[in-house]
């Protein structure tokens, strides 16, 4: 979970977890494993199934599922899920979810065993993409931006009052808030950080429900990137510094709110780890560490000295990627990892019951995920989430003998037509490396197109399920591999620092480059017909791609990404002072190396570009400016356009606005996938006409 927002990561597609930009600034704090919080009392499933207007049996499911020779319209594949993360008050009186309201995404909310939906928020511009429960049972909170500004406010709305207003909880101009802490045992209270007294950092606020008061809690000495808190006292007892010197992080306790921090465990740069929770005795912590081996372990350290004292769970090829704990006890439940797809390993019996079970009731291979319980624990909302349909919800009722009934389905528009499975397989790189990659077959027994989809960051990684982009291209007749390249997070300390300093020229292009050729090997694509696509770091390196190496590209499509890393990391915003140098160690010295800079940002390598290429930009984007985007854009005679999109940041969907990247007279995707496809029909058995022109890009 997100500390900052409370978003499951695990269910976000890598690129959507990317353009969330605290993953961006602190991977080692704001989106840290952390314990799953156990929600309120017990309600019976049916109770909470019964106000469902769109549950569906399995049978039904299936049976809905058609051919795929349908064109799948985008508007199915993108548009705004009609039901999304519902979550459970903490009493279970109340059951929330995302659901759009004249067109935008917001916050809906019933009576559990009544039909009384309703909506509760009012966003009219970007939409809410995630919302949950403070400990109260009444106050529904969430993040919102201002245009794409990145600096998010939390808001919070009371969902029992019809007449409720949503309130702005950190209403200060320019300032961005984040790491937010809720505890059951304080219901009435929140705790936030706000860079509101210094932009460079983040103190943290008590912030009162029922008034809105804002107490400064504890104030930020200076360095530190995040806090947490002890469960039973609700104070702030944990830090997370980054030394900009060297790059270390160094996790921080203190006894109490009134005793000095002292320094518990440091991560020198090229080891990851951070703190879990501590131990209800308060004698040990839970933490994350590579000290010692390859791949972050669980891992028990005395709360005094920083000593391991246990290896709790632990994977040779992948870090730990969840943990769940027992809210009282702070025993450890359950931890999962996950090299191509999740495994769980249980430490609680009853627990891995209940997963038995819901793994006994999902959709043949689906993977089961947990998206709210009840406080008691009674009653679960859960999601079984698969690559080739709609997540589903369903609610899970203990109390009621282990039954399992359905919610509703996020896209049941999704269930008319036949998709293709998602594919986990293994590429060797040229020097010897195992790659995890993702490929989503065209419905051919030939060689087809391929779109090399490159996902963001370049510090996350791709994953199994339901992938929109991918769907699109299968169902129109390319195959799309996604590819875990050195530098992507999740397989341990060596991999990820594998890709310092390989940025454009090095290895870590040279691994897409190499997965290109393992799809013309294996007989899944056609050599001359490769697009290159990606957002973020996946744009970059649809640059680099389209520069660098650009006898392997057809066709390439760029969505807001960095042409100069020098100016890049120049646009950083004022609180990731402390990870700057973490960046120049991770890319490489663009400050201080005028010709390194060169060498990698495509932007000064233009003239190498033979293939047509889309770039999309956000015209609000702080990080990658238009200006940028503009100096690429050779004009109408040249294959490279620029479309600024209007209104947008980083991410450049904005509700009731063109959601397709393309020229105003929409040439541009026609010219750039055309020439990759080959045919997109054809390659499907077709005829070979194209599709009309937005329906292919």
């Amino acid at each position: 979970l997100c500390r900052a927002c409370r978003r499951d990561l695990c269910a976000e597609p890598a690129d959507a977890m990317l353009l969330h930009l605290p993953l961006i600034v602190g991977c080692a704090w704001t989106h840290r494993t952390l314990p799953i919080r156990t929600h309120a009392v017990s309600r019976s499933a049916t109770a909470v199934a019964d106000g469902a207007s769109n549950a569906a049996t399995r049978a039904a499911v299936r049976m809905a599922a058609t051919t795929s020779d349908a064109i799948i319209p985008k508007s199915v594949l993108f548009g705004n899920p009609e039901y999304a993360s519902p979550i459970i008050s903490p009493d279970g009186k109340l059951l929330a979810y995302l659901r759009p309201d004249e067109g935008v995404l917001n916050v809906w909310c019933r009576t559990v065993g009544a039909s009384d939906d309703r909506v509760i928020t009012k966003d009219r511009y970007r939409g809410i993409r995630q919302a949950f429960w403070a400990e109260d049972s009444k106050t529904l909170l969430y993040m919102q931006d201002d245009g794409g500004d990145e600096n998010f406010h939390l808001w919070g709305i009371d969902a029992t009052t019809p007449s409720s207003a949503a309130r702005d909880l950190t209403p200060f101009p320019g300032a961005k808030a984040q790491n937010v802490v809720t505890n059951k045992r304080f219901p009435d209270q929140l705790l936030v950080g706000i860079n509101k007294r210094d932009p460079t950092q983040f103190d943290m606020y008590r912030c009162t429900l029922a008034t809105g008061e804002l107490t400064l809690d504890t104030e930020n000495p200076g360095g530190v990137l995040g806090w947490g808190t002890e469960d039973e006292s609700f104070e702030v007892r944990e830090a997370i510094v980054m030394n900009p010197a060297d790059s270390s992080t160094t996790v921080r306790v203190r006894d109490s709110a009134g005793d000095e921090w002292r320094d518990l465990v440091t991560f020198p740069y090229g080891e990851e780890g951070n703190m879990v929770e501590f131990a209800r005795d308060g004698k040990s912590v839970l933490a994350l560490s590579t000290l010692g081996r390859e791949t972050q372990a669980l891992v028990r350290l005395d709360a005094t000295t920083g000593a391991e004292l246990e290896t709790i769970a632990y994977d040779p090829k992948s870090n730990t990627a969840g943990i769940l704990l027992d809210d009282d006890t702070k025993e450890v439940r359950a931890v999962s990892f996950n090299y191509a797809r999740t495994e769980r390993r249980f430490f609680d019996k009853e627990l891995e019951a209940d997963f038995r079970a819901l793994e006994a009731a999902a959709p043949g291979g689906a993977e089961v995920s947990i998206a709210s319980r009840t406080r008691d624990e009674q009653t679960w909302i859960v999601a079984f989430r698969r690559d080739d349909g709609p997540t589903e919800y369903a609610v899970y009722d203990k109390e009621a003998g282990g039954t399992v009934s359905p919610l509703f389905v996020s896209q049941p528009a999704l269930l008319e037509y036949k998709f293709a499975k998602m594919e986990d397989v293994r590429i060797t790189a040229r020097d010897g490396l195992e790659l995890v990659a993702y490929l989503t077959r065209a419905d051919s027994d030939a060689p087809t197109p391929l779109v090399l989809l490159v996902h963001g960051g370049p510090w996350a990684r791709d994953g199994w399920g339901f992938n929109a982009m991918a769907q699109w291209m299968a169902n129109r007749g390319y195959a799309v591999l996604q590819v875990n390249y050195r530098g992507s997070s999740g397989y341990g300390k060596s991999f990820l620092h594998k890709g310092d300093k390989q940025w454009g020229v090095g290895d870590m292009q040279h691994d897409l480059s190499d997965a290109v050729a393992w799809a013309v090997k294996e007989g899944i694509a056609r050599e001359d017909r490769v697009c290159i696509f990606g957002g973020s770091y996946g744009g970059y390196a649809t640059l680099a791609g389209m520069t660098f190496t650009p006898e392997l590209y057809a066709c390439g499509v760029d969505i807001v990404g960095p042409s100069n890393i020098k100016t890049l990391l120049d646009s950083i915003p004022p609180y990731w002072g402390p990870l700057r140098n973490d960046m120049l160690l991770k890319i490489g010295d663009v400050d201080n190396d005028a010709d390194f800079n060169q060498k990698i940002s495509p932007l000064f390598h233009v003239d190498k570009i033979r293939a047509p290429l889309l770039i999309g930009q956000g015209a609000n984007d702080p990080r990658v400016k238009q200006a940028e985007a503009d100096l690429l854009d050779g004009g109408e005679a040249d294959p490279c356009r620029v479309r600024a999109l209007p209104g947008r940041g980083a991410r450049l969907r904005a509700p009731g606005q063109p959601d397709r990247l393309q020229r105003p007279d929409g040439g541009v995707p026609r010219q750039a996938l055309g020439r990759a496809r080959g045919g997109v029909r054809a390659a499907r058995g077709r005829d070979g006409d194209l599709p009309a022109r937005d329906e292919v890009l």
